[in-house]
């Protein structure tokens, strides 16, 4: 198109859309905003969209697709949403019909720097991460990484450095954690290919923003000072540079942003809980596994907060439980209080019901993004505040929170003096400045008082002078204001009246005296809404000055709603305060699995039970039927402690929870095809992470580890991962392992910290029920035909099974399905294949310890596997 002479309407697209390349451009056209060229085409298609063309030339058309204006943010978040980069661009001058009217762009808009509160969730935060590794880009391996993350809406912005052999890991858990909308990394990283959860969306920065000579110089710029020190990163490498990262981008995309920017916390993960990807999914702590929402998770359950700065608390709560038990046991004493005092919670939730996003207006009135009704809005949140303290006041256990919540009277007193009681949704309209307020402003309203009179009362003084009762006196921008009667009433139209506009039903008329009072009210509008701007710019200005104490106020008030919910939960559903110690006990009586007993039909009762860990105690070996309660038993025991370790009550009658450095759940598995992986696979990986990551107070939960292979091949990978855990001195942790595998009942007569569990059930002939009680002791079958009978299998398939079961059971141990067989016969097994608990039955003249250690191969032998023979050689000699 380089020879085309082009119209200045595409000459200035084209200059516009040259500077933001990685967006997509919606440029005003009067009521629409258009996309052009391969933006058209993507905006088609993502938003459903007519695809149509313009011409930009005389031979030229190019494809065009738009939205209307007063619907422009709906489809904004569909993009955005979509991980979409928008520019908005503006007509800032008005149309004259003498030449094109200018444009900029106003906006630019990604997935982790929206600000406008129609396109953020209330209950969750915006998290924008910036990751920066260090080592081999081609291989991928990870030595270290920095990692910054921010919320522009919150102000929030922190940074912490990941270090050795699992760097890589430890950034996929805290990817998990927070969740952010998008992730920053070097392009270099990003063009050799990085992985990383499917929601979360990635953008390639250049590499040099990460570097520490350009991150340093620019974060020091931010904060006005000369060394970062004093934020506790100076010794930082990479996770500086991931911060300046994170600040680039803002400034680049959101340069109005960077005010409420105005500290950088530096924080560890070794200070709280560590949860992995996998955990986090399997124990559906905020969003199901089914369908990725919070109804029907543990958020779903405990979140009865009143507040949006509640609800993202507790969100971070849940995601980060601590390690620190001095600050538990604080949580801990509020909780209780409120649990104790109905009628104080009450009063707290009924009136934290009357507060706004108090942390989001005021990093809104910071980067000079508030609405007149922003502030009318901080005054209400800000006159509750008086009145909570008054609630809270007599109580011992809220003395820290009282003193935090900072009633802010200078900012009430501005917001009360300056702002209507009910001012407009912005400041295209007058009646934003109270009256008495600005001598200057009254002073425009007073003299133009009589000419906006005059036309209040024009109306009814046409109709008398007229006769005509349905005249109507009315304004648009376009012809000012006008008379406008109905074509049955033209006859009666007085001789001074001039026609305007003809519409199908009526025709406008003007007076000369009319124009001249439009005249004067018209000039005084523009004054006034010139004068409100300023003296509301300035009134936000003032109020920034008190932004640390509004966000003090907001943390604080999100801290008692959080408080507030919990202690309803606790006393609604009958939760209990847990003991918290240091040592390594994990014991609870009858324990509760919080959202099942939720989802129970009524006239069902939950059925509780005990889990009881001590020094000889670590290992349950837990068997039983399908569907008789194996996997929510389980869960309920690791989100029993994890609830201990946010704060909370828990679901029990009574708890001591030793604390947890980290929770491991291997609990189901799914396919990752898009990684080239199979269910066992995936199964097998999380499983080597959890051997890998897990401490002596680490909590570990494994459901059927193993049955993704073969039977035998399963069998052995699940009692060398016990054996594992039981022996190595690493280990040793508190583990329940839920299994079909009946042969690993034997383990506890050659572990001696292990210890059989079972789900009991009750039969009545070929009637069973599952009683859904854990109890001592291994289960010796499975009752899987009568679950294939539950479940709906035909008829005839499950007759055949169940004569199949008898046909096996009849041949002894010996034999197993062969899975080449299509009708299913019994075949013999491998006889090569070893046993696992019997010595050989073509070896039982001899003795079997003695067997064993003619065959045990010494040298090759390492400490744990030593130790596990030994175990066993003591078994075999009765030992």
């Amino acid at each position: 198109m380089s020879n085309v002479t082009l119209t200045p309407l595409r000459q200035q697209y084209l200059n516009i859309k040259q500077q933001h390349p990685d967006c997509i451009v919606l440029f005003r056209l009067g009521d629409f905003y258009e996309t052009f060229d391969q933006d058209a085409e993507i905006a088609a298609r993502e938003l459903d969209l007519v695809l149509t063309g313009r011409p930009v030339s005389k031979n030229e058309r190019v494809p065009m697709a738009g939205v209307p204006h007063h619907a422009v943010e709906t489809y904004i978040a569909r993009l955005i949403e979509k991980g979409y980069h928008v520019a908005v661009c503006e007509q800032v001058t008005e149309p004259d019909g003498r030449g094109l009217v200018e444009r900029a762009v106003t906006r630019v808009l990604t997935p982790g720097t929206v600000i406008e509160p129609e396109l953020l969730s209330d209950a969750h935060q915006n998290y924008l991460m910036a990751i920066f590794p260090n080592g081999d880009s081609a291989s991928g391996a990870w030595q270290r990484a920095g990692l910054a993350y921010t919320d522009i809406s919150t102000g929030e912005f922190a940074v912490t450095e990941l270090a050795g052999e699992n760097a890589g890991v430890l950034v996929l858990e805290e990817l998990a954690r927070l969740s952010p909308r998008e992730v920053l990394m070097p392009r270099s990283w990003v063009e050799r290919g990085v992985s990383l959860p499917a929601h979360i969306h990635l953008t390639p920065v250049d590499d040099w923003h990460f570097e520490r000579s350009s991150a340093e110089p620019l974060l020091c710029t931010h904060f006005n000072v000369r060394t970062l020190e004093g934020f506790g990163i100076g010794e930082m490498t990479v996770g500086v540079g991931a911060a300046g990262a994170a600040l680039f981008y803002v400034q680049t995309t959101q340069r109005g942003s960077l005010a409420q920017l105005a500290s950088l916390r530096a924080y560890s993960t070794a200070s709280f809980m560590v949860l992995d990807p996998f955990t986090r999914r399997n124990l559906e702590l905020t969003e199901t596994i089914r369908n990725r929402q919070s109804k029907g998770s543990l958020l779903g359950i405990l979140d009865r907060t009143v507040t949006a700065m509640g609800a993202r608390l507790l969100r971070t709560w849940l995601t980060q439980p601590l390690l620190e038990l001095k600050r538990l046991n604080a949580r801990l004493d509020v909780v209780e209080a409120l649990t104790r005092d109905e009628v104080l919670r009450a009063q707290i939730r009924e009136t934290l019901r009357q507060v706004s996003d108090l942390e989001r207006l005021t990093n809104r009135l910071l980067i000079q993004n508030a609405t007149p009704r922003d502030l009318a809005a901080l005054r209400q949140t800000l006159e509750t505040i008086p009145v909570i303290r008054e609630i809270i006041s007599g109580n011992t256990a809220l003395p820290a929170l009282y003193d935090r919540l900072n009633p802010c009277e200078p900012v009430v007193n501005e917001i009360r003096a300056g702002i209507s009681d009910e001012p407009p949704a912005n400041l295209n309209h007058m009646g934003v400045i109270r009256p008495g307020y600005s001598e200057e402003l009254d002073g425009i309203y007073h003299a133009t008082k009589d000419a906006r009179d005059w036309i209040a009362a024009l109306e009814p003084q046409e109709r008398a002078r007229t006769g005509i009762s349905s005249l109507k006196v009315g304004f648009n921008k376009v012809f000012g204001y006008y008379i406008e009667v109905s074509h049955s009433n033209t006859g009666k139209v007085p001789p001074d009246y001039i026609r305007k506009q003809t519409l199908v039903n009526a025709e406008r008329y003007i007076t000369p005296e009319l124009k001249d009072y439009e005249a004067l009210v018209l000039n005084a509008e523009e004054q006034i809404l010139e004068v409100e701007r300023r003296l509301f710019a300035e009134l936000c200005a003032k109020l920034c000055e008190q932004s640390k104490a509004l966000l003090d106020s907001a943390r604080a008030l999100a801290h008692l709603d959080v408080f507030c919910a919990l202690a309803d939960v606790a006393s609604r559903e009958g939760y209990c305060r847990p003991t918290l110690t240091e040592d390594d006990l994990l014991i609870i009586s009858a324990g509760r699995h919080p959202v099942v007993e939720h989802t129970l039909s009524d006239g069902l009762r939950y059925v509780p039970n005990d889990t009881h860990f001590d020094s000889m105690n670590r290992i349950h070996i837990i068997t039983g039927p399908n569907m008789s309660g194996k996997s929510t038993y389980i869960r309920q025991v690791a989100i029993i402690t994890l609830l201990a370790q946010i704060g909370s009550f828990v679901p029990a009658d009574e708890a001591t929870i030793g604390m947890v450095d980290r929770i491991f759940a291997r609990i189901g598995a799914q396919d990752e095809i898009h990684a080239g992986y199979s269910t066992f696979m995936v199964e097998m990986i999380e499983t080597a992470r959890l051997l890998a990551g897990s401490t002596r107070r680490s909590l570990l939960i494994l459901d059927e580890v193993g049955r993704g292979t073969s039977t035998y091949d399963g069998l052995a990978i699940a009692r060398s991962v016990i054996e594992y855990v039981h022996n190595n001195p690493r280990l040793n942790c508190r583990t329940l392992f839920a299994t079909h595998y009946h042969e690993l009942t034997e383990l506890p007569n050659v572990l001696p910290r292990a210890r059989n569990y079972n789900v009991a059930v009750s039969e009545d002939g070929e009637q069973i029920v599952f009683l859904h009680k854990v109890v001592g002791g291994g289960a010796d079958r499975s009752y899987g035909v009568h679950v294939a009978q539950l479940a709906g299998l035909p008829r005839p398939v499950v007759d055949r099974a169940r004569e199949l079961l008898q046909h096996l059971e009849q041949q002894g141990s010996n034999y197993e399905m062969h899975p080449a067989r299509s009708r299913g016969r019994a075949v013999k097994s491998n006889p090569d294949q070893m046993n696992l608990f019997s010595p050989d039955t073509q070896q039982e003249a001899a003795n079997p310890a003695v067997t064993m250690l003619q065959a045990m191969e010494i040298d090759n032998l390492s400490p744990i596997e030593a130790l596990t023979k030994l175990y066993e050689l003591k078994r075999l000699a009765g030992g």
